[in-house]
């Protein structure tokens, strides 16, 4: 009999094995059919929302809702890398029953703990490869998340990228109250089939936008081009062919030395003005990449300007500053309208023109008379001063006007390089994210 009980026991054993594998195997089977159908449903509400909302703002808004809802979530948040991967910020959140964005009222005010978050996955390098769950005070989390997490009843969170094959886009995060284990499975699969089609939907409207960006570009070049084959079969040939008239009457006549005078005067006129026209084309191509020497530039300027009037002018030039990036042109052009008004409308008695470097990287011009002033209707009605506004914030520059009856005027640009930037720590570095230098301050537009 106690022979006969050893293969009876074995048989038992035996049995109870196979039925525990075969509820592994089933649940597993379980586990598999669910994580299939979580994911087809998230392609198909992806697919759904792509066709009807407009833009990716829209579908992150309706996705995150519909994720909340699901998984009867607490909140949820969605942060953005910037451009060069060296930042992240919340761009968009579910919080209190409402979806917020940045264009919210209430953004600035919402009680979210974004700015130790954003730091945590930036700096946890977990996360860029793989979703990462969390209980509500989990010690892997900033102190200022944990105690938003006590005060808002959240027991459990998880935290997946938006992750492409070759870099990362981001992250979303889903807070719940505490669950059971098998409630926490099954909402990480959510999670996780919803970054993904987040990550594609974010990815494509990047690309669309990138396209769109592109397109507009060729478009500026082609009206750029157009310009400048304009400004070369107008402006440009017509001051050429005014110059060779004007040279062909010197040359036949014996004139009166006052005449000659003023057509020595003219024919510097068309000949400046002809050049300038094919340095105007020369600047609208994109292949345009030279220089112009300011200094030399407003010497000519000035001698061309005490040709064609009695007023004195005085040209004061200091040292001045590198230049680059195409401000010289702008500069150049800003000088050269400032002072065509003061010779031609201030009946000044003295003109000065200044222009000197600042702490050595920045740059002051001013042009000043000591005439009757700017009129406010002559001042809002003139195209001039529009123009040099326009070119003052075509390069970063603060253009300053002073002038009152009777009393003068005077043209201020006060121009500085842009600001450099301090590399920031990358995803694997551990050291603190440098700041970058800011810019220092320009003058405001005053009108006296």
């Amino acid at each position: 009999m106690g022979c006969e009980d050893v293969p009876l026991t074995a048989s038992h054993a035996t049995s109870d094995d196979l039925r525990q594998e075969l509820m592994r195997e089933y649940a597993l089977r379980k586990r598999a059919e669910c994580t299939a159908r979580i994911q087809s449903d998230a392609v198909q509400l992806a697919l759904d929302l792509l066709v009807r909302e407009r833009d990716v703002s829209g579908f992150f808004q309706a996705f995150i809702r519909t994720l909340v809802e699901e998984c009867d979530g607490i909140a949820c948040g969605v942060w953005l890398l910037d451009d060069d991967a060296t930042a992240c910020e919340l761009w968009m959140a579910y919080a209190g029953g409402r979806i917020l964005t940045a264009g919210s009222p209430e953004w600035t005010e919402l009680a979210l703990p974004r700015d130790a978050m954003s730091t945590h996955l930036y700096r946890s390098p977990a996360l860029w490869t793989g979703t990462v769950e969390y209980t509500g005070d989990d010690e892997r989390l900033p102190e200022p998340v944990r105690a938003f997490n006590a005060e808002a009843g959240i027991g459990w969170m998880v935290v997946a990228p938006l992750r492409l094959p070759n870099r990362n886009l981001g992250w979303i995060a889903l807070s719940t109250s505490a669950g059971e284990a098998c409630d926490s499975m099954w909402r990480r699969a959510l999670v996780d089939a919803i970054a993904k089609q987040a990550t594609l939907a974010l990815h494509h409207s990047r690309v669309a936008e990138q396209g769109r960006a592109e397109v507009r570009r060729q478009a500026v070049l082609e009206e750029r081009n157009r310009i400048a084959r304009d400004i070369h079969d107008t402006l440009a040939q017509g001051f050429a062919a005014i110059l060779m008239q004007l040279q062909a009457a010197q040359r036949s006549a014996s004139l009166p030395p006052k005449v000659a005078k003023a057509l020595d005067t003219a024919i510097d006129l068309a000949r400046t003005h002809m050049i300038e026209a094919r340095r105007s084309v020369c600047a609208l191509r994109p292949q345009d990449g030279g220089t112009t020497d300011i200094a030399a530039a407003l010497q000519r300027m000035t001698e061309l300007a005490r040709r064609t009037t009695d007023v004195p002018i005085e040209l004061i030039i200091e040292d001045l500053p590198s230049f680059g990036g195409g401000v010289e042109p702008e500069i150049i052009g800003i000088a050269r309208e400032a002072l065509t008004n003061a010779v031609r409308h201030s009946r000044a008695k003295r003109i000065t023109i200044h222009a000197s470097g600042v702490r050595s990287v920045g740059f002051r011009l001013s042009i000043a008379d000591d005439g009757r002033g700017i009129s406010k209707d002559r001042y809002s009605a003139g195209f001039g001063m529009t123009s040099m506004q326009e070119r003052a914030d075509r390069i970063g520059a603060s253009l300053t006007i002073v002038t009152a009856p009777r009393a003068g005027t005077e043209v201020v640009l006060a121009w500085e390089p842009p600001s450099f930037s301090i590399p920031r720590m990358t995803p694997a570095d551990g050291r603190d994210a440098a700041e970058a230098v800011p810019a220092a301050p320009v003058p405001e537009n005053v009108h006296a």
